[in-house]
């Protein structure tokens, strides 16, 4: 429950007259890997409506890019908060681990989502999918789109990046496996920075004048990619594919700068995200647990200590403007 110090805190950072949460009121602290990233304010999105029916209170901060020290930072303030429930998309698996491990000595359930820390420094992660679907997936789209012949890059978030590490491991193996004809010429980290994906890109396309695709593996790449493409005027010449938001890549799916775009409900993510958490803390998700039920998003199947959310979902000229996220 809430300490007097997370009490003090929370009044004086509202500017409240008087502590309206009840004492019963669980706090549950939510760190994405970088709080002005889209893919995380649509993540919180639906935190915040999963906070709002189970009526706890969620406090949201993380870095304002990619830095697993400041997660670090921020964990240890929570714990020294006394929150009752920390999530955390792990910017560095190992980094983070040492402390969410004292967070739960603490007293403080621990689940990760998007990212994994080590298993021994958290009770469940939620998976978003499976690392070999979401690599098999981008590999097979790229491959599609080339007639699997030629060469292409990987702009990912950076080089440590414990979940993009592991979808690269597999976009090589599937590579390896089935496209004999495709080539990975380069992998470029740009801090899960759109300004820096562009440059990136146009380094890439300069680098490589037979370079027929690009995959970014971050949300901020995909649309960077894109506007590199376009004002190097290879719109068609050089596809970009992805892990992206729907929202920031339509205009660029529909000018036919960017084929597809690989995700899956990032607001469905956050949301289970917390339900998770506020059980954990309750004592109704045990670690023997099969399946687990959110809300109004129903059950999930739980594969170990791994929540699933599902499978990934191609975005689109299609279907893109279906979805608002």
């Amino acid at each position: 429950m809430k300490s007097l110090l997370l009490r003090l805190t929370l009044f004086l950072c509202a500017g409240l007259a008087a502590t309206t949460a009840a004492d019963s009121e669980l706090v549950v602290a939510f760190l994405p890997k970088s709080k002005g990233n889209a893919y995380f304010i649509s993540c919180k999105a639906g935190a915040d409506k999963a906070a709002k029916e189970l009526g706890v209170e969620l406090l949201f901060d993380g870095p304002t890019d990619s830095n697993a020290a400041k997660q670090n930072e921020i964990v240890e303030n929570w714990i020294t908060l006394g929150v009752d429930v920390i999530a955390v998309a792990a910017e560095n698996k190992e980094g983070i681990s040492t402390a969410l491990r004292k967070a739960q000595k603490a007293g403080i359930k621990v689940v990760t989502y998007d990212a994994d820390s080590m298993p021994d420094a958290r009770s469940f992660f939620v998976n978003q999918a499976t690392p070999q679907g979401i690599g098999y997936g981008l590999m097979d789209e790229a491959a599609r789109l080339l007639n699997s012949e030629g060469e292409f890059a990987i702009i990912t978030a950076s080089l440590t990046a414990a979940n993009q590490r592991e979808w690269q491991k597999h976009i090589e193996a599937r590579l390896a496996e089935k496209y004999p004809k495709m080539k990975l010429v380069a992998v470029r980290p740009c801090d899960d920075l759109k300004d820096k994906a562009q440059s990136e890109a146009t380094a890439l396309m300069s680098a490589n004048p037979n370079l027929k695709l690009i995959l970014a593996i971050c949300s901020p790449g995909v649309p960077g990619a894109a506007e590199a493409v376009k004002q190097a005027g290879k719109t068609g010449k050089v596809k970009v594919i992805g892990l992206g938001l729907p929202n920031e890549n339509k205009r660029y799916v529909h000018e036919g700068v960017t084929d597809s775009v690989i995700l899956w409900n990032t607001g469905d993510l956050g949301y289970l995200t917390i339900y998770a958490g506020v059980a954990l803390a309750k004592g109704e998700l045990k670690p023997d647990a099969k399946t687990f039920k959110a809300g109004k998003l129903g059950s999930f199947e739980i594969i170990g200590d791994n929540i699933m959310l599902g499978k990934p979902f191609i975005f689109n000229k299609g279907n893109i403007d279906q979805f608002d996220f």
